[in-house]
């Protein structure tokens, strides 16, 4: 029987449940499939009109039916971020096999996070409001865009009577949701949480604004080739949405009913750069990869795989490959260090999850997804960024990094379950 302590004394924490939508398909594993195949989930914006924009493309999930998970008129009441995270919600239960006995609900946590919640329901309303007043702002416009009705939606289905809250942490939210529910479990509040993060602001503001900012690719004509994690003529990060959802509990817990278990979650960091909003500085990584490292209990040498935040950005690309090698030393050259961006975009607020869930996937199979678009590694992006193609590897701890405007930072150390 395994220990249900780790090095700490603390309740080991396990994945028992996953969901995922993502651009490269609704459900985890046609999001999978995709990515171990190589190929992009990154088209031409169909969902306004983009021909005025600087960007015409994004990744756009384009399988989802929101009547799958709701009733109508609770699609209408509520944003596509939402609708993703029910979903997602969902499918992580139905995938732990697990339904909430009330008895104990109480000791069960919801912690779901968006970066920026309903955009579009805020344009939508905004409109109402110029075109017709006040009396035609709809009585649910409030509920359908904050960020905490994630959560709480999930906890009203589901019937989780434990701490519910978000994160909102930029582009980190949602690896923090899983580090903040496993600090949850471990402290002994609660048995088990439904954690992850969900995202949707592929709209007119969303895309105007990052354009605005000169963070996304212009690479109009080639949409599937725009994200290029670490090559030379990289030009922006190509914004996504979508959502992950996974369940944790205490080993003792998952063990008790049964559960199969995906991987277990071993440590967590969390840092500030303190240096710009935008701008890495490249400390704040380390630090914080470090921390989580510490936070497992295991050496350096110990990690195979990185699934790294890799966004497509001039500046970021680069300042994390110069935080691994300072944090990995040597054993940077041993590592597999890839970016799923490549394939489904930024997700923002839903990044770290889903990213997280890859993560776990290539722990379970042996298989490392590719960089794909990486034709040319920049100055300095010499290690082995797993280009093109899925590699074959056996790997029993793995990183997932998450970094955000502000100068957040998210590390998540994963090991496989056996």
């Amino acid at each position: 029987m395994a220990a249900l302590t780790d090095h700490r004394g603390r309740p080991r924490v396990v994945i028992t449940g996953m969901g995922t939508v993502t651009p490269c398909g609704t459900g985890l594993d046609k999001t999978w499939s995709r990515l171990i195949e190589g190929q992009s989930g990154i088209s031409a914006i169909e969902c306004f009109d983009a021909s005025q924009f600087p960007t015409r493309f994004a990744g756009e999930v384009k399988d989802f039916d929101p009547e799958r998970w709701l009733d109508p008129k609770e699609v209408r009441r509520s944003d596509r971020f939402i609708h993703f995270a029910l979903a997602c919600a969902d499918m992580a239960m139905e995938d732990a096999s697990w339904k909430i006995d009330p008895a104990h609900a109480h000791r069960v946590g919801v912690i779901v996070g968006a970066g920026l919640g309903g955009l579009a329901v805020i344009e939508r309303d905004f409109k109402k409001l110029l075109e017709g007043g006040p009396r035609k702002i709809s009585p649910f416009f409030i509920p359908a865009l904050i960020v905490n009705l994630a959560p709480g939606h999930i906890s009203i289905r589901h019937g989780a009577k434990g701490p519910n809250w978000s994160p909102v942490s930029a582009c980190a939210t949602s690896a923090h949701a899983i580090g903040e529910a496993a600090e949850t479990i471990r402290r002994g509040t609660c048995d088990a949480v439904i954690c992850g993060g969900a995202e949707s602001t592929i709209t007119p503001l969303g895309i105007g604004g990052f354009n605005a900012m000169k963070a996304l690719s212009t690479r109009n004509e080639a949409p599937e080739k725009a994200s290029r994690p670490w090559d030379k003529d990289r030009d922006g990060f190509v914004m996504g949405e979508g959502a992950g959802i996974l369940i944790l509990e205490t080993l003792e817990h998952a063990q008790k009913r049964g559960a199969r278990i995906h991987a277990e979650v071993t440590g967590y960091g969390a840092t500030a750069d303190a240096f710009h909003i935008t701008a890495p500085d490249g400390d704040g990584a380390a630090r914080c990869m470090r921390a989580a490292l510490e936070d497992a209990g295991i050496a350096r040498e110990d990690v195979g795989y990185v699934n790294a935040h890799g966004t497509s950005t001039p500046v970021g690309d680069e300042k994390e490959i110069e935080a691994l090698k300072e944090v990995f030393g040597p054993h940077a050259a041993k590592l597999l260090v890839s970016s799923t961006k490549s394939m489904h975009g930024h997700l923002l607020g839903a990044a770290g999850a889903v990213e997280a869930i890859v993560t776990v996937k290539a722990l379970e199979t042996g298989t490392i997804p590719p960089t794909i678009n990486l034709d040319s590694p920049s100055e300095g992006c010499d290690l082995d960024l797993v280009p093109h193609r899925a590699r074959a590897a056996q790997v029993e701890m793995a990183l997932s990094n998450s970094f955000g405007f502000g100068g957040t930072n998210c590390s998540l150390i994963l090991r496989r379950w056996s």
